[in-house]
């Protein structure tokens, strides 16, 4: 069943009606084809004029979307042959971060994303996707694996932010995201990342330090998520929506702040509606990044992707 959110409600309702008429269509009780196509049509309207005006804070709760599709929805339509690499060989597994090698459209890659999980059972193996100082660490040795091997490197991001626990601060969760970016900057295979859903804070930032980053149309990247900021400034969570506001956290704004490089567009009523539509739309973006991408030698590829981000720096961003 489609899961709709608050701002969905007239959209929740007429799809309720059309599927009404046609359950009594199908038990031959009247033929209400005319209907039902005039109540589609009305349905496409009302979505093309809800998510044309988007606010931040409903753009992050489409980020957030139940049935959004997660990296392992990515990798397992995209990559071919994909073969799981797990540990950081030297405390544990995290099943936040999941990764390993296969085949993008005929060329060998290495993948690195978060994974949230679907169902509850999932969400707390994956925790959420809120990684430990161990899954950046496993981050770290997949994108030393791609840069050994000079196989390119696709990070899918979608983590609220890294776990703020106190085991795992008591394990370096700091240094363990400052090596992952360090990493990040230092590898000389072609390297694309995408937010997929959300990008929160450093824990995003450790997988996306990339030669390419691209954003979902609703996805959302922030220093912190809007309750956090709220909470901080305000003292009140309740203020999320200004929050989302101020921290210009839209895919839209980050394109025009030249923090990323381009925006992917979702299929109408987001990635949630038609998982398959977006994950190829994300596909064919990543493929014409890695074309151009592999062009360039290695070391330009590492001097460049270190001078961009230092660029941002300076421009105050």
């Amino acid at each position: 069943m489609q899961a709709y959110l608050d701002f969905e409600k007239p959209i929740a309702d007429l799809e309720s009606k059309i599927e009404e008429l046609k359950h009594l269509s199908s038990e031959g009780e009247v033929n209400i084809a005319d209907e039902v196509g005039r109540l589609q049509e009305k349905v496409h309207r009302l979505l093309t004029q809800t998510y044309a005006k988007l606010t931040p804070w409903q753009k992050a709760q489409v980020a957030r979307h139940q049935s959004r599709p997660h990296a392992m929805a990515y990798i397992n339509t995209l990559i071919d042959d994909f073969t799981p690499l797990a540990g950081d060989r030297a405390f544990a597994d995290d099943n936040a971060i999941v990764g390993g090698l296969g085949r993008f459209r005929g060329r060998s890659v290495v993948v690195i994303g978060n994974e949230k999980g679907d169902t509850t059972e999932t969400r707390i193996r994956h925790n959420f996707g809120m990684a430990k100082p161990e899954g950046y660490r496993k981050a770290q040795r997949l994108m030393q694996l791609a840069d050994r091997f000079k196989l390119p490197l696709i990070t899918l991001v979608d983590t609220p932010g890294a776990y703020p626990g106190v085991d795992a601060e008591a394990r370096g969760q700091a240094e363990a995201i400052a090596r992952s970016i360090e990493t990040c900057i230092s590898v000389r295979a072609p390297f694309v990342s995408i937010v997929i859903g959300e990008g929160g804070s450093g824990g995003a930032i450790a997988l996306a330090v990339a030669d390419k980053v691209f954003m979902l149309e609703h996805a959302i990247y922030s220093v912190i998520s809007p309750e956090g900021c709220a909470s901080i400034l305000w003292r009140d969570p309740d203020k999320a929506a200004d929050a989302a506001e101020a921290l210009r956290l839209t895919s839209q704004d980050l394109l025009k702040l030249g923090v990323i490089d381009q925006v992917v567009s979702e299929p109408l009523g987001g990635a949630h509606r038609e998982p398959l539509n977006a994950i190829t739309r994300t596909g064919d973006a990543i493929e014409k990044a890695l074309d151009d991408l592999a062009k360039v030698p290695g070391a330009e590829l590492r001097s460049r992707r270190r001078q961009k981000f230092l660029d941002m720096g300076s421009k105050g961003l």
